[in-house]
């Protein structure tokens, strides 16, 4: 597995060595960043990888110009391979790292900035979606207008909570990616 393009382009991760962890593979993540690029300026956001995995996601998002990532998972086996390779890349100090369940999230404290991106990439038929954006929001950790990459088995059907507006869905083999905005005016500012 690889980071697919910026400054990290073509650098190598390092993956789980079982089955408990399901990375994005470079395909599917180098069709959500084109889709992101036509959405947003990834220069200089702020943002959060949950359920993050190898860290894949978020570091994709910093190779290509996101000031900050936090890495969020309840696995402290995930929590130490996206460690791994955020050392392995050099990014540690625009990383953070939270060993925690993201869909019970408590409130941000003021040493953490607001989202302006975030990534949920929950294990697959759990329904962790619909609690982790609830919590996400009720505990402030998303700005006005906050884009969320939701990553999905290709069967969910849900109706995301309020204040969250689905914008699209792209189905790839087994997965589909959803991608929603926080509506205005419910984030912090």
């Amino acid at each position: 597995m690889r980071i697919v393009s910026g400054k990290y382009g073509g650098r190598r991760l390092e993956v789980p060595k079982n089955k408990d962890i399901r990375p994005t593979s470079d395909k599917v993540r180098g069709a959500i960043f084109n889709a992101l690029r036509a959405r947003m300026d990834l220069e200089g956001a702020v943002m959060l990888d949950c359920f993050c995995g190898t860290g894949a996601l978020g570091l994709e998002a910093l190779s290509n110009g996101a000031e900050h990532c936090t890495f969020f998972d309840v696995s402290r086996e995930s929590v130490a391979l996206a460690k791994r390779n955020v050392d392995a890349l050099g990014a540690n100090d625009q990383s953070r790292f939270v060993l925690r369940d993201a869909s019970k999230m408590i409130p941000r404290k003021e040493e953490y900035a607001a989202a302006n991106l975030v990534f949920l990439d929950p294990p697959y038929n759990k329904g962790l979606i619909v609690p982790t954006l609830q919590s996400l929001h009720e505990g402030g950790w998303l700005a006005a207008d906050a884009l969320c990459v939701i990553e999905v088995e290709r069967d969910f059907s849900a109706i995301l909570p309020h204040p969250y507006v689905l914008l699209d869905e792209k189905t790839y083999g087994d997965t589909k990616v959803l991608y929603a905005r926080m509506e205005s005016g419910d984030g912090v500012s």
